[in-house]
């Protein structure tokens, strides 16, 4: 990681990131609360959240958007037009403005993804290939590291502030994050047009991912864990209640055990990649869950923090690999495409599973559901793993021949060397 670190390009990038990555930890969780809030319905809070989430069914057409434009100006506006989105929330006063909660959550899912797909094409254009990994395993880490401490700001801010300080602070965070990156200079080629039908332009992001051999093997993996990893998200408040007989509120502790872990995995993850190439990163970091899914079937309070800390080395392992994987093997006038799809593809079954569990933990007894999940994702890390030939391990970074001045071009070109 300190290798990418040394890029004046990626130190900027990586600063800027920051305060928009702060704004996004605490604005998803704080709008659920503030529905929660408004109307007392857990229903309401669950329905924002929903909204967050359902742009990604037009992911790939708004990749097709990302695609036009220049990689950093695009970027920029977008996280401009984040921080004006959050501007009706000042006017939010009572039950009756429930409605622009929903609606700014439905634009922040639409922003999310323009941003995912620009900031995906720009990493591919400022970073070289073999500093990929270094470059998502930092960010990765940032994200996991403000999992800890975001959304706990962003409730304790709207405790305070009913709101608007909220809406303040996001705004902020991501104007800054936009002047920041504003500063970076890469030289960047204008996108062509094609003459394709727009369905052909919407749809070559979803082509490139099934034909390429090791991305349509990471695809089929992740989406195989994904249909039944989504039952967590009811399946652990059962565990909680039930199992550990502790209030649900419990479930933030081993939330936060879990953060500590996915903090390290970040740290980690490029050091992984190096070693056993993005596919096997994805088996092992779906694997790390299998010891908390296994031992939650027989329910103890010591093995559910060791196999949280465990389980959350695996997130940025398999989150870094299958970034690292998508950026490497995809052309960059491709990438907001790409991007856009995979987002889409992933959200689908996972919003779907999430549904599902809410209704089967009713029906079933969560130790079913564990045991369910323990054999389907042991087939999906077994399916990646099975596919580790075709992302072999890589040679160790050269930072010393990399680094960049501020143009954005290696120090060896800005002399005169090829």
């Amino acid at each position: 990681m300190r290798a990418v670190l040394r890029r004046p390009d990626f130190r900027l990038l990586f600063a800027g990131l920051f305060f928009s990555m702060t704004a996004e930890s605490m604005l998803v969780l704080a709008l659920a609360i503030w529905a929660k809030d408004l109307t007392g319905s857990d229903g309401m809070a669950g329905a924002a959240i929903l909204c967050v989430v359902l742009p990604a069914m037009f992911a790939p057409l708004l990749g097709v958007v990302v695609d036009r434009f220049r990689r950093r100006p695009f970027l920029i506006a977008s996280l401009v037009g984040s921080a004006a989105m959050l501007t009706p929330l000042l006017a939010v006063d009572g039950r009756g403005d429930l409605w622009i909660i929903f609606a700014v959550a439905i634009c922040y899912g639409v922003s999310y993804i323009l941003v995912s797909g620009s900031l995906n094409g720009l990493i591919k254009e400022v970073i070289p290939p073999d500093l990929l990994a270094e470059a998502n395993g930092a960010l990765q880490t940032v994200r996991q590291g403000l999992r800890l401490v975001g959304p706990l700001l962003g409730a304790a801010l709207y405790a305070a502030t009913k709101g608007w300080g909220l809406a303040v602070l996001g705004m902020a965070g991501f104007l800054i994050a936009a002047g920041v990156i504003a500063v970076l200079r890469v030289r960047e080629d204008k996108p062509e047009r094609t003459e394709s039908h727009w369905l052909t332009e919407v749809g070559a992001g979803v082509r490139h991912l099934t034909g390429s051999v090791p991305l349509r093997r990471a695809l089929i993996g992740n989406v195989i864990s994904i249909l039944v990893f989504g039952f967590s998200e009811t399946v652990f408040f059962a565990f909680v209640d039930q199992g550990l007989h502790r209030p649900p509120a419990f479930i933030g502790v081993l939330i936060s055990v879990q953060g500590i872990g996915g903090l390290l995995g970040g740290l980690t993850s490029a050091w992984l990649i190096r070693r056993v190439g993005e596919l096997s990163a994805n088996a092992i970091g779906i694997a790390l869950f299998l010891p908390l899914l296994l031992t939650s079937l027989t329910p103890n309070l010591g093995l559910a923090f060791a196999t949280c800390l465990i389980s959350g080395f695996g997130l940025p392992y398999l989150l870094v690999g299958l970034m690292t994987l998508m950026q490497r093997t995809t052309p960059a006038a491709l990438m907001g495409r790409v991007s856009a799809a995979m987002d889409a593809l992933i959200s689908a079954p996972q919003t779907l599973a999430i549904g599902f569990g809410a209704v089967l933990v009713e029906l079933v007894d969560f130790r079913v559901l564990l045991a369910v999940m323990s054999a389907v994702m042991a087939v999906s890390a077994l399916y990646l793993w099975a596919g580790r030939g075709l992302t072999p391990p890589s040679a160790p970074a050269q930072p010393g021949q990399d680094e960049l001045v501020g143009d954005g071009r290696p120090v060896r070109e800005r002399e005169g060397v090829v």
